[in-house]
């Protein structure tokens, strides 16, 4: 439990984060700190290792370096200083925020940024960076329809730790995740729309049009095109719409066949496999020139797809045959027949791609294949009817329909000879048949990449949080108000990508300089880079009518108080300032997008507008400035950064009803 208990990021950053910061500085207080060794902006050597920082474009955009609104790749490497070799396999923190927005000494970012990471690990409400690289947060699929946005690390008793909801236009059946990290696709059946979800702000940047009854979405493992699988009763229109993920726009409609499809790929994206259920077949299509190659006829039900790419071979499951087809990823022939029992459900491989489990609702059971010799290897009893099933790095978590408990089979102990280990937990206490209808979409999710799952109970609408080794959840998230149907997890955390290299990739919402937090637990290293993103000449910024310069001295509120913002408006061509403007308007929210509000802004004196801004709740707050008869929007001007404390109550004073004190 302990290696499981380290290994789980929010744990981490909890309990070594804080006491490393107790260590390093006392508390927060630097007088504690030890002096760093040699040192430049970007290199920092200490305690025998050296940190190279580096942060550049992922895009080609000639020598403009890193820009505002366009993403960025955030690279430190690692190496032991006496022999250059790579550090490997540990868990590094990181922070970005603005700079200098928190209340260190004048003339010491180094104390400023600290004190910043201290408030951080400390998992307040509200209390967070403007891009935190440490972990995920927790994305749950409504049936209100919605998608709710968790933060596991916050927490406080009694209060949500749901750090906003994104609504849709339909209830969402199924998703998809690209690469980058920085969208989801989510169907809409009865909308007849595919929503992509912004990650990195949690927003709907796009709906498109996915033919009828869009289902089931896919993305092509170079992440090209999205593929969306079209449920339409009528014959001729069932089958896939392509979807170009650069311009948002379908660019391709096939009929394959009859009935609800699955869709896999090979690992070249050469080719996509789509199943036809009512038809019995499946359609090969070419990814590049978007036509149908052959139909394959593979048993009368195919349920489920899943490509091997260490058997470069498209597995079919069959329902009512309760057989497992082997089609030859070149030839795209019918190689072998694994035979099973009829009452097929959703089959995955392990990651390695050697063998794959199939659930079996009908007979309580999984069976497992070993795709290197095409041959039944194990068949696990799993009672109440088994119909979903999702991976992890060590384990297969299968759920059921009848029964709340969650059923893990040991992926290190499958193969020919062996005994497969099975062990389980309960995710709450009623069974998810309770809950109606239900979702394409996984009910289990990875908690990242570490040895965790997020398990959702539809029927009681809590997600549970299991950590591997554990006989029970740790914690728990419900999100009041919300039918929770499914869960998948926003990766933000950092990935080592090369030996010695962890990398992620962010996007800077503006222009400016910014703090890097970097933290290391062994040794123990606390450290402050610098960078600076800049405007892009391509935007409207540059064109703007109106440029702003915040006149505040303080950034710290307290809650229960109204904080007054002034700031100047000036032409940007003269530098004269701006009177007369009636619409100017301020929105704030608690990082990174709850409790907004909008006020209005008053001219005090000329070009000086204040905005008087309630504060309710403690955390970090983001102000934009919007002047509609200027057509400026609230992402256009330079926004401004606070910090706001909970208020201490004064000798005396009753504590209102219905609150702690």
């Amino acid at each position: 439990m302990g290696t499981n208990l380290l290994r789980h990021r929010t744990a981490v950053f909890l309990a070594t984060g804080a006491a490393l910061l107790l260590v390093l500085f006392g508390g927060g207080d630097v007088r504690g700190a030890q002096p760093e060794e040699a040192s430049s902006p970007d290199r920092l050597t200490r305690k025998g290792v050296v940190v190279n920082f580096e942060a550049r474009p992922v895009e080609e955009r000639g020598d403009r370096g890193i820009t505002a609104g366009h993403l960025a790749e955030v690279r430190f490497t690692l190496t032991e200083e006496s022999t250059g070799t790579p550090v490997r396999g540990i868990v590094p923190g990181a922070w970005i925020d603005v700079g200098g927005a928190g209340q260190g000494k004048a003339g010491d970012p180094q104390k400023s940024c600290k004190d910043k990471v201290a408030l951080y690990l400390k998992g307040a409400i509200g209390i967070r960076p403007l891009i935190d690289l440490n972990g995920y947060y927790v994305l749950v699929l409504n049936r209100e329809p919605s998608i709710s946005v968790v933060d596991p690390l916050v927490s406080m008793v009694g209060v949500t730790s749901t750090l906003g909801t994104i609504p849709l236009k339909g209830p969402g059946a199924d998703w998809a995740k690209s690469d980058d990290r920085m969208r989801l696709y989510v169907s809409m059946p009865k909308a007849g729309e595919v929503a992509v979800v912004d990650t990195d702000v949690f927003k709907v940047l796009a709906t498109v049009k996915a033919g009828p009854d869009p289902v089931r979405v896919a993305l092509q493992p170079d992440g090209r095109f999205l593929w969306v699988g079209n449920d339409a009763k009528e014959e001729e229109r069932s089958g896939v719409t392509v979807v170009d993920v650069e311009t948002l726009r379908p660019v391709a409609s096939l009929a394959t066949g009859a009935g609800h499809h699955e869709i896999a790929f090979p690992s070249d994206s050469r080719y996509a496999f789509v199943s036809n259920r009512e038809a019995g077949t499946v359609t090969v299509i070419d990814v590049s020139e978007k036509r149908k190659v052959k139909d394959v006829a593979t048993g009368p039900m195919p349920i489920a797809l899943a490509y091997s790419p260490l058997a470069k071979a498209l597995y079919v499951a069959d329902s009512k045959m309760g057989t497992v087809s082997v089609l030859d990823g070149k030839t795209h022939e019918v190689t072998a027949r694994i035979e099973a029992k009829p009452g097929l459900g959703p089959m995955r491989f392990t990651p390695d791609g050697r063998f794959g489990l199939v659930v079996n609702p009908a007979e309580n059971a999984v069976h497992i294949f070993d795709a290197a010799e095409n041959a039944l290897v194990h068949t696990v009893a799993v009672s109440g009817r088994p119909f979903q099933i999702a991976l992890t790095g060590a384990f297969a978590y299968v759920r059921s329909l009848d029964s709340e408990r969650v059923t893990m089979i040991n992926l290190g102990t499958l193969g020919r000879g062996k005994q497969p280990t099975v062990q389980g937990f309960a995710a709450g206490s009623v069974p998810p048949k309770n809950a109606g209808d239900l979702p394409l979409a996984d009910s289990v999710a990875s908690a990242s990449d570490e040895a965790a799952a997020l398990v959702v109970n539809p029927a009681d609408g809590t997600t549970y949080f299991y950590m591997e080794g554990m006989n029970f959840p740790a914690s728990n998230y419900k999100v009041y108000g919300s039918s929770a149907l499914a869960v998948t997890v926003s990766d933000r955390s950092l990935k080592e990508v090369e030996p010695g290299v962890y990398a992620a990739k962010v996007k800077f919402p503006a222009a400016g300089r910014y703090d890097v937090a970097f933290l290391l637990d062994t040794p123990q290293i606390l450290h402050c880079f610098s960078m600076e993103a800049k405007a892009d000449p391509g935007t409207r910024t540059d064109r703007l009518a109106l440029t702003i310069e915040y006149l505040a001295r303080k950034r710290l509120a307290k809650t229960g108080e109204t904080f007054p913002l002034r700031f100047t408006l000036h032409d940007p061509a003269t530098g004269m300032p701006r009177t007369g403007l009636a619409d100017v308007r301020v929105m704030y929210f608690l990082a990174p997008g709850r409790d907004r509000r909008e006020v209005r802004a008053e001219e005090v004196g000329d070009g000086v507008y204040q905005a008087l801004l309630p504060i309710t709740w403690a955390g970090a707050y983001y102000v934009h400035v919007a002047v509609p008869s200027e057509k400026i929007g609230y992402a256009d001007l330079p926004y401004f950064t606070m910090v706001a404390t909970k208020a201490m109550p004064s000798p005396g004073a009753k504590t209102p009803a219905g609150e702690k004190k």
